[in-house]
């Protein structure tokens, strides 16, 4: 612990004669913290290729070149080092996407079937159904939950194809309307 603190004093030391103008404490200053930095890297970095590392490095030492000046002197360096390399390894992540690839066999099991509906979608559904006259509410549900055409629809409720059609639209049209409003 208290080499830490030893070195956490010399980096602070160096960093305020850098930000006073002394080239040469900077070199050393960067070269100082270069080992600490590496390693964070590759701790928060764990899911990047380690060919990556050494450029989120780079990208490290050139924010803190650029930055030096907003670490304040009344605060310790290492928290704000850590700070600018965490956003770099971030900024990584983002840059690949971050997502993570995963053979799908290991979750078939638990996975929903394809065509499974959400669990509240049904009950959702009756809900705004049943703010609709019956006879749009029938043809709605013939179309789009029992997947019916709308031919085959209005045949059930004693309509022309045309008919249904323009019956179907009508109620789809008030439907979204009232989810709009329940919406607000």
């Amino acid at each position: 612990m208290e080499v830490r603190l030893q070195q956490d004093e010399t980096w602070e030391v160096l960093l305020a004669r850098a930000n006073d103008g002394d080239g040469a404490a900077f070199a050393r200053f960067l070269h100082a913290v270069t080992p600490t930095l590496r390693a964070v890297i590759r701790r928060r970095g764990d899911g990047l290729p380690p060919d990556e590392h050494e450029d989120i490095l780079q990208e490290v030492l050139l924010a803190i070149h650029l930055k030096r000046q907003t670490w304040r002197r009344d605060a310790p360096v290492r928290p704000w080092l850590y700070a600018v390399a965490r956003y770099k390894v971030v900024d990584a992540f983002r840059r690949r996407g971050a997502s993570v690839t995963l053979p799908i066999e290991d979750f078939a099991e638990v996975l929903p079937e394809e065509n499974a509906a959400a669990p509240l979608s049904g009950r959702d559904a009756e809900v705004m159904l049943k703010m609709i006259d019956a006879r749009s509410a029938r043809l709605i549900r013939a179309v789009a939950l029992d997947g019916k055409t709308a031919e085959e629809a209005g045949e059930t409720v004693g309509m022309t194809a045309g008919a249904a059609r323009v019956a179907l639209h009508r109620a789809m049209r008030r439907l979204s309307d009232l989810a709009e409003r329940m919406m607000k």
